[in-house]
């Protein structure tokens, strides 16, 4: 645990920077949606909120930032669902800041984060091929457990290739289009419980 010697200033801008890191659509469509009306992205009482929409989510900021990304997502596709959730997301963050500006302090708090442990590949034939896909049972249960035994994959033949780890981890990125090329099917994470320390009330302007 730790703790800040002394209380931030309030932040006077924000740079809301809608991107993405492969072609996934929501980012930049909302980034430019309140381009067009940059009412919608803050409320009055919010530091001011320029936004620009990028084709990157890796571009080195000149300022502390947070970078957000939410998903799964399919590529080129845009989602309704997650638009809406990613709006709220940003809404949030906004209004985080508004009331730490206005002098609300927070407590401190505990979180769960996942952190990656490994990849595990598709079944592949022995030239390389594509030998079976990822098992009905696992598609679409990212962050759920993963415990030893469960099927991970089907092959073309119809055999299930079951999970031979020694203990629950949990999948992440499962059967990610821009993970085929890097011979990963899903990533393996373990799961961890982060105390965050207390964010008292901004300093007082001099």
């Amino acid at each position: 645990m730790c703790s800040r010697p002394e209380p931030p200033a309030p932040l006077g801008r924000v740079a809301v920077v809608g991107g993405t890191h492969g072609n996934e659509m929501s980012g930049v469509c909302l980034a430019q949606h309140w381009l067009r009306a940059p009412g919608s992205c803050a409320g009055p009482a919010s530091p001011r909120c320029p936004c620009w929409p990028t084709a990157t989510s890796t571009a080195p900021s000149p300022a502390p930032a947070s970078r957000l990304e939410l998903g799964p997502q399919p590529q080129g596709v845009l989602r309704a669902d997650l638009l809406l959730r990613m709006r709220a997301l940003v809404a949030a963050a906004l209004d985080f800041i508004q009331l730490f500006n206005q002098g609300a302090a927070f407590p401190a708090f505990e979180m769960e984060a996942y952190r990656a442990v490994g990849g595990v590949d598709f079944p592949r034939t022995e030239a390389g091929e594509l030998a079976g896909t990822v098992h009905p049972q696992l598609q679409d249960r990212d962050f759920e457990p993963l415990r030893p035994g469960a099927p991970i994959f089907q092959t073309f033949v119809g055999e299930d290739v079951l999970y031979e780890g020694q203990a629950a981890l949990y999948p992440v990125f499962v059967n990610e289009a821009a993970y085929y090329e890097k011979g990963i099917a899903f990533l393996l994470t373990e799961k961890l419980t982060l105390s965050v320390p207390a964010l008292p009330a901004p300093a007082p302007a001099p």
